[in-house]
């Protein structure tokens, strides 16, 4: 899958943490430097932290990392962010983990990533469920684990990731529906023992309708396929492809408790923005829209659908016209209010 998270890498690996946060460091310098950090005076931001990071103080070299990783203050400088994660997260800086493991990813430290991503897995971190399942799925520096790597992905999709949904789709495409189904029971057993995020059920995917197609669109190879058990199908060098015809929207507006899930944002605006756009679809002719909240993110699930069938022939229609979809089974939640 190394293609498609080079296209994701620079998202996962610059964004996704609060980039500065004082946290309960008493020193004066510290919380001066967050200061003029939130005043975009980054050189004096980085210069109140790096006496304090040099002193030991981990919240100041954390902060000091994501400077060198943003080039902000200073030039862009993957190797020191590493550097400077790395002596945070000896002291149990929980962000300088799983930022850590990141930077060992992004750095080619494939094998030294293992251990701090398995860190903050375990702690339902979304990044790092992302890059440890993409691991798991290629079999990059870690033993080949479709299983794991789907739930992961799936826990990852739960908590908003947008890069989670699309490799989802691709994943769906080469592991079969047995492995799929573990995968999504891995994901709930993970959601109650994780409890960074405590999402509904209604978060991950229904159990898979269909097999896996045998081969990927044009383009699109989610993993290396060099591996000696599994290997991937190759894309297909077509420069016309022949496209299967399309499935019939639902006709039924019938509620049987099913919904499509389009998406999860921290930004309720923009899931919103995506259904002016989506609602547009044939898929979705006659559907309302929902934006149910829960942990820090909001959803939107369109629907009702009187089948799980149904759900799943709406969501392909959605995903041959480039949208991401997963088929959910509505549990209690409080609903944003339809359009």
């Amino acid at each position: 899958m190394r293609a498609i998270f080079s296209l994701a890498a620079a998202s996962i690996l610059l964004v996704g943490t609060a980039p500065f946060q004082a946290g309960d460091a008493p020193a004066v310098e510290v919380k001066a430097g967050v200061d003029a950090w939130s005043r975009g005076d980054y050189r004096q931001a980085v210069d109140k932290w790096r006496p304090a990071a040099v002193a030991g103080d981990a919240d100041a070299q954390f902060n000091l990392a994501q400077a060198y990783k943003l080039g902000r203050g200073v030039p862009t400088d993957l190797g020191m962010a590493e550097e400077w994660y790395r002596r945070a997260a000896l002291q149990g800086h929980r962000q300088a983990e799983e930022n850590y493991g990141l930077a060992l990813f992004q750095n080619d430290k494939r094998n030294e990533a293992v251990q701090w991503l398995e860190k903050s897995v375990a702690r339902g971190e979304p990044r790092s469920q992302f890059v440890l399942g993409t691991m798991l799925f290629n079999g990059d520096a870690v033993q080949k684990d479709w299983v794991r790597a789907y739930g992961l992905m799936v826990r990852a999709n739960a908590a908003g990731l947008p890069q989670a949904a699309q490799t989802l789709a691709q994943m769906d495409r080469y592991i079969g529906l047995a492995e799929r189904q573990k995968g999504i029971e891995l994901a709930r057993r993970l959601e109650t023992e994780t409890g960074r995020v405590a999402l509904a059920s209604a978060d991950l995917p229904a159990a898979p309708a269909q097999t896996p197609s045998p081969a990927p669109s044009p383009g699109a190879a989610p993993a290396r396929p060099d591996t000696a058990q599994n290997p991937l199908p190759k894309p297909v060098a077509a420069s016309a492809p022949t496209r299967a015809a399309a499935p019939s929207a639902p006709a039924s507006r019938a509620d049987g408790g099913w919904r499509v899930q389009l998406g999860a944002f921290r930004e309720a605006s923009n899931a919103r923005n995506l259904w002016a756009k989506a609602s547009k679809t044939s898929a979705l002719k006659g559907a309302q829209a929902e934006y149910p909240a829960s942990g820090g993110v909001t959803r939107l699930l369109a629907g009702p659908f009187p089948d799980a069938a149904t759900a799943n022939r709406a969501c392909a229609l959605l995903k041959s016209n480039g949208y991401a979809c997963l088929a959910v089974r509505k549990q209690e939640y409080g609903s944003g209010g339809g359009t």
